[in-house]
């Protein structure tokens, strides 16, 4: 039973992202972006879990990929399509479900990318359903601004581009928690906690673009 942990917690990942997709289409977007971060936390464990009892197999790896194109995919998509104003028109929005190919094809390309184990090659799905989900948890004056057209356009090509980019940026995972081997880890943390408790969840986003930064900077100080 024990070897089957990690696949049972990414199917709790794939349950989170199927209730979030029903509260996003019962425009209840609060909700949806609850069950991404749960889902998050059953991605993060699936994996430590695998390779903590060192039962990682194949099926496994499919198993996630599936799960997080709901979840971080298709969840994310549907919860900015339900974003877009009137002035939109009758066919834009359709342009949200581009995040769900967009993720889709980075997942894939993961999946037979042997070198993203200490690192990612684009921006992890989890990290792009968050900042996606956290647009309707911005106050009044600044959703106002967000659900532009022209400025949700731009951060939905942004978002699908940086699925796929070439940027490299540290992966969360955690094979022990000495500080010398998670500096980087450990420190993006305790910002994001510290940014987290002052300013909660509208945040996010912050929180992504910090981590985006701290990726580049290690990049940029290691050549």
């Amino acid at each position: 039973m024990i070897r089957h942990l990690p696949n049972f917690l990414t199917c709790c990942n794939l349950l989170c992202g199927c209730i979030g997709i029903v509260f996003a289409l019962e425009n209840r977007p609060i909700p949806a972006a609850y069950f991404v971060w749960v889902a998050c936390v059953f991605d993060f464990f699936d994996g430590f879990t695998a390779r903590s009892l060192k039962v990682k197999s194949p099926i496994g790896k499919e198993l996630d990929s599936l799960a997080d194109v709901v979840s971080f995919g298709v969840l994310p998509a549907i919860v900015v399509y339900k974003l877009w104003n009137a002035d939109a028109g009758d066919y834009l929005p359709f342009l949200s479900f581009s995040i769900a190919i967009f993720s889709a094809l980075r997942l894939a390309i993961f999946n037979i990318d042997d070198t993203q184990k200490d690192s990612f090659r684009g921006l992890p799905t989890p990290a792009n359903a968050l900042l996606l989900t956290a647009l309707p948890l911005q106050d009044s004056f600044v959703l106002e601004w967000l659900i532009n057209p022209w400025i949700l356009t731009t951060i939905i090509m942004l978002s699908s581009w940086l699925l796929v980019s070439p940027i490299e940026l540290f992966a969360l995972k955690f094979k022990n928690f000495t500080w010398q081997e998670n500096k980087i880890r450990f420190t993006f943390l305790i910002i994001s906690v510290l940014v987290l408790a002052i300013w909660q969840a509208p945040a996010i986003p912050l929180v992504i673009i910090l981590y985006i930064a701290l990726s580049l900077g290690v990049q940029a100080l290691s050549k």
